[in-house]
């Protein structure tokens, strides 16, 4: 088990994180999202060593210690993959992924090597130096590379940030599926709702310096705590329910995705804004009254046209619960 208490850090006068504390099991996946500025990578450089806190990290009881204790900081069985890739650009995709495999056992580190390469889906590269990889390549390189010497944890800073989306989630699904069949312990720190959402088993929120949320990514998901918790999973109202249902007594401003809603015969009369095509659906924002709306629908509306619209059944009574 990982396990952080009371960890904070501060640059200069400004604190980044204050008293944080989490405990995170063997070959977990655990999501850290929040806005840019939040904290995300300060707290994988403390978990990796190579910032100090005065709190407490500790890894299967064993307390992991800071640059004030360790010469070289880090751990071997830990390892960060920082948004600077940090590859040698005169070797090769496969040479750098065996830079620190032992050179001992020749047939198995090329066997390694071709391994890791199948599972970033690099092989047909593995010959090409890596000043030539584009930066996408070169991501996936560095996340091969981390991944040679099979760690115990793995901490990753925003790992496909560089990454062609057609290619971005197949790669996903055989990373996780890799990590969780080798049980290693992974911490993604992610602006990217999906990692949060699909491959995490548990995700947490940062937010002026804390933990503002957490829990299992559906839960977080369905049952946002709040406004800002819901717009790291994407497009997100925040309504009050008499707009949306004029006879109910409450004041309550509740979260409601776009998806939540619908164009009606019967509802909140509104005027077209706009449309944006999103594949599967249009996204429409609307005008009810002087509120901006968002809502999906099957299909394109002209600007200026009226409508109206309401909440999908039960979305309310699951907002008010």
């Amino acid at each position: 088990m990982l396990q952080l208490k009371n960890v904070s850090f501060t640059y200069d006068t400004e604190p980044v994180l204050k008293n944080i504390s989490m405990k995170i099991d063997q070959a977990e996946n655990i999501s850290i999202i929040g806005e840019s500025g939040c904290g995300k990578s300060t707290l994988l450089k403390l978990i990796y060593g190579l910032l100090h806190t005065e709190g407490r990290i500790t890894w299967k009881n064993k307390e992991l210690l800071g640059p004030n204790y360790n010469l070289v900081p880090g751990e071997d069985f830990i390892k960060y993959l920082a948004q600077d890739f940090n590859l040698m650009l005169p070797l090769s995709a496969a040479e750098n992924i065996g830079k620190y495999l032992s050179n001992f056992y020749p047939v198995k580190k090329k066997r390694r090597i071709k391994e890791l390469l199948e599972v970033v889906e690099m092989t047909d590269l593995a010959d090409r130096k890596a000043k030539l990889l584009s930066g996408g390549q070169q991501q996936r390189i560095a996340l091969a590379r981390a991944l040679a010497k099979e760690p115990e944890i793995l901490l990753l800073d925003e790992p496909f940030s560089h990454i062609d989306h057609f290619r971005k989630n197949k790669l996903r699904r055989r990373l996780f599926a890799y990590l969780k069949e080798q049980q290693i312990t992974c911490i993604i720190a992610t602006h990217d709702s999906t990692d949060a959402l699909a491959f995490a088993d548990r995700t947490f929120v940062l937010k002026n310096s804390s933990i503002y949320a957490q829990g299992n990514p559906e839960d977080l998901y369905q049952q946002p705590p709040n406004v800002y918790v819901a717009s790291l999973f994407g497009d997100v109202n925040h309504l009050p329910v008499k707009l949306i249902n004029p006879n109910h007594q409450s004041r309550q401003k509740i979260v409601v995705y776009p998806h939540e809603l619908k164009v009606a015969n019967a509802g909140t009369e509104a005027i077209v804004q706009n449309s944006y095509f999103k594949g599967e659906s249009f996204l429409i924002e609307i005008l009810a009254g002087s509120r901006t709306v968002l809502l999906n629908h099957h299909k394109e509306i002209a600007t200026g046209q009226k409508l109206k619209f309401k909440l999908r059944e039960g979305v309310l009574e699951s907002r008010l619960k």
